[in-house]
């Protein structure tokens, strides 16, 4: 993988990453709460979702 291609590949997972904690935070409260999504752990679900960490 080249340079290039390399940064391309981190802009789009992190951009990825920023659309998928935006997403969580916007969920209802309730509907949230029903899958057992806890507000302040957006960060970390689309971290594991998006990075595999």
């Amino acid at each position: 993988m080249n340079l290039l291609s390399s940064l391309q590949s981190r802009v789009a997972k992190r951009a990825e990453y920023r659309r998928t904690v935006k997403a969580l935070r916007q969920m209802p409260l309730d509907v949230a709460l029903d899958l057992e999504i806890h507000p302040g752990d957006a960060e970390k679900i689309a971290k594991q979702a998006v990075y595999g960490r």
